[in-house]
């Protein structure tokens, strides 16, 4: 993997700054300094990417501080933004309201090659990728990095609409940074969707590289482009998918969001009410990737999968990506992509998913099974109650989970009663060559009995015995409400871990009876309320 390395031009900048600031700024280390703030009348600031502050003495920015500054850069465009030829330092414009310039911002311009070699693999993949983060996280500088990596070593015509100058810098010549690719810049950010569309028409790229897709236009725009089959690099305002999804001026770029009303079958068949939002068309880009962190990146490498898991409500799992880790090119298959997963990466992936899981809020299915599995298994139900299969897998231990998409499906189950209105779910199984398997009806004892039969497992096969205690508990169970039934007074069973004491508990209230824990440590076991407390509660 490339090195992550850090290049500035320190010298060009301080060039252009008052002798007293440049006095004030030697004791200072500028390595990771991102900005110099200067305001008249108040002491000048560095701040740094910790976010740490350092102020340059006790004298007071004036006016000839300002001037002398403003007097070595071009003029500020309209919007108050100009900078240095040759390098990618920002200096950026405050005005009083006689339109006169009262404080300086200036932004260190670094290149930082290396941040790219753990989602190089995607970019080889020719397609649209969308970078999603806050303020400051490093979108541009990935941007700039991408940029080279196609124009250079893939050798495709790359044109960079450069809004403000913020990824090739200023002047006419682009900055090395961004390789061979060619730069068109926007004189005023309300003419980039302009260029971006000219870009297109005039000079025949392969690659279309834009900073910021801010408005409904340059959404539209990047449709237009990414329809006329280039390949578009972006980025977009927005932390996460979830906030550009609810975004109504820029949703559009991951597909739009529209309400639908369902039938009746349809609704039963979701679980869901009958009005819901769905993908409205296809995403304009193909790869979302959040930049969570500078080391830290989430992939969806499926947009239309991940915006239709997202609007119904369903766990969504990005890959999560570190920027000093060495990821190899994944297949392209996803016949192959299953084959070629093992465990190991499962466990680490699985880890990782959890270490970010705050951040990104999503919610991770059945994670604690996935970091013991042999054998992991995705299984799409048609027809079948997934209350009971949940059940039923957390019951017996077993290293599966209920998953959404077909496409992504080990085993099938089907309701047999309802096997012809899902013969379209049927077909697509057989074309994947998917095992399919019939449930009789929708009873814990049916399901199971499918479940172990789809998985080939034997009561043996099950984890520390655990199968074995809960079936033996459950048949006590069992027997003790059939008592209670036929008219028996209160009957105790036999002492039980909690788990276990939690299924006895839901059987006896499938039978519409009352049950309770009593007694203490090991002696904890189940009571079925029967006789007379049983009449007197009815």
């Amino acid at each position: 993997m490339d090195k992550i390395q850090f290049h500035n031009d320190l010298k060009r900048l301080i060039e252009i700054l008052p002798p007293k600031i440049v006095d004030a700024l030697k004791p200072y280390n500028l390595d990771d300094a991102i900005e110099l703030v200067l305001d008249l009348g108040r002491v000048g600031e560095v701040r740094h990417s910790d976010g740490k502050t350092q102020y340059l003495g006790d004298g007071y920015i004036e006016e000839e501080d300002i001037e002398y500054i403003t007097a070595k850069i071009q003029p500020f465009t309209n919007d108050n933004r100009s900078g240095i030829p040759g390098t990618l330092h920002r200096i950026s414009a405050i005005r009083n309201r006689q339109g006169k310039v009262v404080g300086l911002t200036c932004r260190i311009g670094r290149v930082v090659t290396g941040t790219i070699a753990c989602i190089k693999d995607f970019v080889l993949q020719n397609k649209s990728i969308l970078f999603l983060g806050r303020p400051g996280v490093g979108k541009t500088t990935k941007l700039r990095e991408i940029s080279r990596l196609v124009a250079d070593e893939l050798s495709k015509r790359v044109v960079v609409v450069d809004t403000s100058n913020e990824i090739a810098g200023d002047g006419d010549t682009p900055h090395p940074a961004i390789g061979r690719a060619r730069r068109m810049q926007v004189m005023q950010p309300i003419y980039q969707k302009d260029i971006m569309i000219e870009a297109v028409e005039n000079h025949t790229p392969e690659v279309i590289v834009v900073d910021e897709i801010g408005t409904e236009e340059e959404a539209q725009a990047a449709r237009t482009i990414a329809e006329r089959g280039v390949m578009l690099i972006a980025t977009a305002h927005g932390n996460t998918l979830d906030n550009l999804i609810k975004n109504p001026i820029l949703s559009d770029l991951v597909g739009g969001v529209s309400s639908v009303t369902l039938g009746d079958d349809e609704a039963k068949r979701r679980g869901s009410q009958k009005t819901v939002l769905e993908r409205e068309k296809q995403p304009t880009f193909d790869i979302v990737i959040e930049i969570i962190d500078r080391n830290t990146l989430a992939v969806y490498k499926n947009t239309a999968e991940a915006v239709d898991y997202i609007l119904r409500g369903w766990p969504i799992r990005p890959e999560i990506r570190k920027v000093d880790q060495v990821y190899d090119n994944k297949p392209s298959n996803v016949e192959e992509e299953k084959k070629n997963i093992v465990i190991e990466d499962k466990v680490k992936i699985a880890e990782e998913e959890s270490l970010a899981s705050q951040k990104l809020k999503f919610s991770f299915s059945r994670q604690e099974y996935v970091k013991q599995v042999k054998d992991f298994k995705k299984i799409y139900i048609y027809a079948v109650s997934r209350t009971v299969l949940d059940k039923v897998l957390e019951r017996l231990n077993l290293q599966a989970e209920i998953t959404r998409n077909i496409e992504d499906a080990d085993i099938v189950i089907v309701h047999k009663a309802f096997a012809k209105g899902g013969t379209k779910i049927l077909s697509i199984a057989n074309d994947y060559k998917l095992p399919i398997y019939y449930v009789r009806s929708n009873s814990m004892s049916q399901v199971q009995k499918v479940v172990k039969e789809a998985l080939h497992i034997t009561d043996s096969e099950t984890l520390q015995g655990y199968y074995d205690d809960a079936e033996r508990a459950l048949d006590e169970a069992k027997a003790a409400i059939q008592k209670i039934l036929e008219g028996a007074d209160n009957i105790e069973l036999q002492p039980q871990n909690q788990q276990i004491r939690k299924l006895q508990h839901e059987l006896v209230e499938q039978h519409n009876l009352s049950s309770e824990s009593v007694g203490e440590g090991n002696e904890r076991r189940l009571k079925i309320v029967g006789g007379s407390d049983f009449k007197h509660a009815g």
